[in-house]
């Protein structure tokens, strides 16, 4: 049966990382499904961004059919965050890279440890595919990000934060 490509989880199938649910303080942290994106689409309007509930299904089916996740943190209700995270090959490192694209808290949610949470399940999920390094694309202009990045492990590179996956020896 192929029920992963419509986006869904076949129970003769053995789990994949993406498919496992965290918890932690009360905050189930998994991965997205397209039964996520009416509730996304709240979070999205809470940050100032428009999208439609079907055209955000569509592409969450997209993004775990290809070589990415979208996880997403909540308690009750819709998500109260989300990353989204794909990988892919370089030529400079025989790991894969994996980049966060989306990054994004309810404004209401902000300062209670949601978004480290989410970079520490995208980076677990970066780790358990093989990648070596962990980049995040901060628009121009976000200060605050800028600081939140620093403050979580990043290194400014050019117009990216990059982040090592691997533990710095002693």
């Amino acid at each position: 049966c192929h029920p992963r490509r419509a986006g869904l989880v076949c129970p003769c199938a053995p789990p994949r990382w993406t498919d496992l649910v965290t918890s932690r303080y009360g905050l189930e942290i998994r991965a997205a499904t397209p039964l996520d994106a009416p509730g996304l689409v709240e979070l999205f309007a809470a940050t100032g961004q428009t999208v439609q509930a079907h055209e955000l299904a569509e592409r969450l089916v997209t993004v775990r059919q290809a070589s990415g996740t979208v996880l997403i943190a909540g308690q009750w209700g819709p998500p109260s965050g989300l990353v989204v995270l794909h990988w892919y090959p370089t030529l400079d490192d025989a790991r894969p890279t994996a980049q966060i694209t989306t990054l994004l808290v309810h404004p209401e949610e902000r300062r209670r440890g949601i978004g480290r949470l989410l970079l520490k399940a995208a980076a677990q999920a970066a780790r358990t595919t093989g990648c070596g390094q962990l980049e995040l694309i901060a628009p121009a202009q976000a200060p605050s990000l800028d600081a939140f990045c620093l403050s979580t492990g990043f290194v400014a590179s050019g117009p990216r934060f990059t982040r090592s996956l691997r533990k710095k020896s002693q």
